[in-house]
């Protein structure tokens, strides 16, 4: 599984990806992650200037070029929206001659992500662009010319797709044979519970004690199966 993804801050993915599982398959070639930064492709001429800090010694102001990508809305209302063009340019690009990609965006009013949806985009393999929007969102034209699928993590709103596609990424990822390492590692393939437990079979805090269920420690695999499945 290729993943694909646009944003405007690629840094931010770095520590969640170089630790773990995660780190794991990209180092043994079962997924792979790439980034493409709208910046790099809007136009020339789109630009305005940031303040930046001088080199040690001098006196003033320095002026720095800073490449927009965001517009004020039509119709009114507060914030920035992301420029439909440089992120259409960035999904080319992601996409190069394939003919079969899957393109996502994630918004807040899109389909529920669930457990389902992560083993479907698994089965699918091959390649996965996600399109992270920030400030006020994306210009609405980018999902209709492409026909990009919207997702949501939850009800909830995120300051931006960030979050939503490392979510994706990892829970899209486990379902990927080899990844986990053990199969049964899948919560969702067994019988599991969100009760867990081990050594010591007592632990003692603030002078009480608490123990392990016994069922637990019967051996008698069907009773465990029934308690973890009430559980």
């Amino acid at each position: 599984m290729n993943f694909h993804v646009v944003t405007l801050f690629p840094d931010s993915f770095a520590s969640y990806l170089n630790e773990s599982i995660i780190a794991r398959a990209i180092r043994e070639k079962k997924i792979s992650v790439k980034f493409y930064n709208p910046r790099d492709f809007a136009p020339v001429g789109k630009r305005s200037f940031l303040r930046g800090k001088l080199p040690k010694g001098k006196n003033g102001k320095k002026f720095i070029p800073y490449i927009r990508v965001d517009d004020k809305p039509y119709g009114g209302g507060p914030g920035m929206v992301m420029e439909a063009e440089p992120i259409l340019k960035a999904v080319a690009k992601a996409k190069g001659s394939k003919k079969k990609v899957k393109i996502i965006l994630f918004s807040p009013s899109g389909e529920k992500f669930t457990t389902k949806k992560a083993r479907d985009l698994a089965h699918m393999s091959g390649d996965v662009i996600l399109i992270c929007g920030r400030y006020e969102g994306i210009d609405a034209r980018v999902q209709k010319i492409l026909k990009a699928e919207e997702i949501s993590i939850g009800d909830y709103v995120l300051t931006g797709g960030e979050l939503p596609a490392m979510v994706l990424i990892d829970s899209v990822s486990r379902q990927i044979p080899g990844v986990l390492g053990n199969f049964n590692s899948l919560e969702e393939s067994r019988v599991s519970s969100s009760e867990v437990y081990t050594r010591p079979e007592v632990l003692t805090h603030k002078g009480k004690k608490y123990k392990v269920p016994k069922v637990l420690l019967s051996g008698h695999h069907q009773k465990i199966d029934e308690w973890k499945a009430r559980k």
